[in-house]
C-alpha cells in the first residue's frame, strides 16, 4: 500500500448534525444551511474563515453550487465528491488532505442528502438510462446472501444466525434510543424482530436500515493551530481509500463472507495511525450497517473477531455499549437510517461526541477525557456498493496526539 498517511498533521474542530429522519418541511438548501451552521458555531468561526468546501452527494446535488448557492459562499472552492455510500468520507478524507497539504488553512467537508420525497426508495437503485430489459437485484437481496454463506462456511446454523442478525438490531436501536439525533428513536424487542415480515432471503425489516434525510459537516485546520479554535480538537490519525476489483458477483470464487476492500482499507488505516492491535486499542467504532449481516461480517474484516468467531462475540454482548468494544453507539444506519452524502459524517460526528465526552447517556465510560486514564482512538467505515464490488473508507481518529 502506498499511502503515507497523515497522522496527528490535521484536526476537526467543529462539527454539525441534523436530526435524521423524514424532513418533509427541510429542503436540502435548509439541511445544509443548518449543518454547517453548527458546525461553524462550534468551531467559533464564520464561513468568511472557511477557505474552502467538500461536498458529499450522492443524489441531491450534482455541482458546487449546490453548496456555493445556499450559503452564499461566493467565489470559493467547492468541491462536489460522490463515491456511493462513502460520499460523506470521500469529502471529508479530501478536505483533510488539501489542509494537510498546506493548500488551506480551514476547510469544511460537508454531506447531505434528501431521499424521502426524492423517489428512491431504498430497493432498486436507478440505473443509466437502458432499454428496460436488464435484470435488478436490490440491495436488500444483494447483502441478504452474506448470512447463509457465513452460516455454512463457518457451521452456524439458520436459526444461530437469526438469533445473530436479531441481536445486531436489537443492539443499535437500544443505542438509538438514546440519541435525540437519530431517525428511530425506541428500543425494539428481540421478539418484534425475530417476527418480522421478510424482505429479502433471511432479512426481515428489521435487518435493514431505513431510508433518511440528513446533513452533517465538520471544520478541519492544521494540528498546529487546534487549540486555538476548541480546547478538545479531535486529532486525524488515519484515512484509507479502496475501490475493489469489482469481480466478486462473477468470480466463483468469492464466497460472500468478507468484504476485500474492507480489509485492505483497514489493513492500511491501522498501519497509517500504529494500530496493531484494533479490538485493545479502539474505544469504539462506527461501521456501515446497511444490514445485520453487513455489521457481523464487518466485525471479523475490521479485526474486532477472529474469522468464525465474530457471531459468538455479537451473542456475548462484546459489541454492545457497555461491551469490550462498543459498535454504533449511536444507533448505526440502523436507527438513522442512510442519507447516503451525508452517513460518514455522522459516523465521525459520534465519534466527535464521545472522545469529548458529549455523547450523554450513551457516553462510553471505557474512554480517557481531560487527561484521564483510559482509551481515546475511535475508528470510522462505509462501505458502497454491494458485496463482491464495492468500495471502503475507513478512518481512525483521536483525542491526543501520539
Amino acid at each position: 500500500m502506498a499511502s503515507h498517511g497523515i497522522r496527528d498533521q490535521v484536526a476537526i474542530v467543529g462539527m454539525g448534525c441534523t436530526p435524521f429522519g423524514e424532513h418533509w418541511d427541510k429542503s436540502v438548501d435548509d439541511m445544509l444551511v443548518e449543518s454547517s451552521s453548527a458546525a461553524t458555531a462550534s468551531a467559533g468561526v464564520d464561513l468568511d474563515d472557511v477557505d474552502a468546501f467538500w461536498l458529499g452527494t450522492m443524489g441531491s446535488g450534482l455541482s458546487g453550487l449546490t453548496l456555493s448557492r445556499p450559503l452564499k459562499v461566493d467565489h470559493k472552492p467547492v468541491t462536489h465528491v460522490e463515491n456511493y455510500c462513502a460520499t460523506g468520507s470521500e469529502a471529508f478524507r479530501n478536505a483533510c488532505y488539501a489542509v494537510a497539504s498546506g493548500a488551506y488553512d480551514v476547510a469544511m467537508a460537508i454531506g447531505v442528502e434528501k431521499l424521502k420525497d426524492s423517489g428512491y426508495s431504498g430497493l432498486v437503485v436507478p440505473n443509466v438510462a437502458h432499454d428496460g430489459s436488464s435484470a435488478q437485484l436490490t440491495a436488500p437481496a444483494a447483502f441478504s446472501f452474506l448470512a447463509p454463506a457465513y452460516g455454512e462456511k463457518y457451521g452456524v446454523d439458520s436459526q444461530e444466525m437469526k438469533d445473530v442478525m436479531t441481536r445486531i438490531a436489537w443492539k443499535n436501536h437500544k443505542n438509538g434510543a438514546l440519541n435525540p439525533r437519530a431517525q428511530f428513536q425506541k428500543e425494539v424487542s428481540k421478539e418484534t424482530i425475530e417476527c418480522a415480515p421478510l424482505i429479502a432471503g433471511p432479512l426481515g425489516i428489521f435487518d435493514c436500515s431505513g431510508v433518511s434525510d440528513g446533513s452533517a459537516a465538520a471544520i478541519i485546520v492544521r494540528a498546529e493551530d487546534a487549540y486555538d479554535y476548541t480546547d478538545h480538537p479531535i486529532f486525524v490519525k488515519a484515512l484509507s481509500f479502496v475501490a475493489g476489483p469489482a469481480t466478486g458477483t462473477v468470480d466463483p470464487d468469492y464466497d460472500y463472507t468478507s468484504f476485500t476492500e474492507v480489509v485492505h482499507s483497514a489493513t492500511d488505516a491501522y498501519r497509517q495511525a500504529g494500530i496493531e492491535h484494533p479490538r485493545d486499542e479502539l474505544a469504539m467504532a462506527e461501521v456501515h450497517d446497511c444490514f445485520t449481516p453487513t455489521e457481523l461480517v464487518l466485525m471479523e474484516d475490521l479485526g474486532f473477531a477472529e474469522r468464525g468467531m465474530g457471531w459468538k462475540e455479537v451473542l456475548a454482548g462484546t459489541f454492545d455499549l457497555d461491551g469490550e468494544l462498543p459498535v454504533n453507539p449511536d444507533g448505526g444506519l440502523k436507527s438513522f437510517g442512510h442519507p447516503i452524502g451525508a452517513s460518514g459524517l455522522r459516523m465521525l460526528f459520534e465519534a466527535w461526541l464521545q472522545l469529548r465526552g458529549e455523547a450523554g447517556d450513551r457516553q462510553i465510560s471505557s474512554i480517557g477525557l481531560d487527561g484521564a486514564p483510559g482509551k481515546t482512538k475511535a475508528l470510522t467505515h462505509n462501505l458502497g456498493g454491494s458485496p463482491g464490488s464495492c468500495v471502503s473508507f475507513v478512518s481512525i481518529v483521536g483525542s491526543r496526539l501520539d
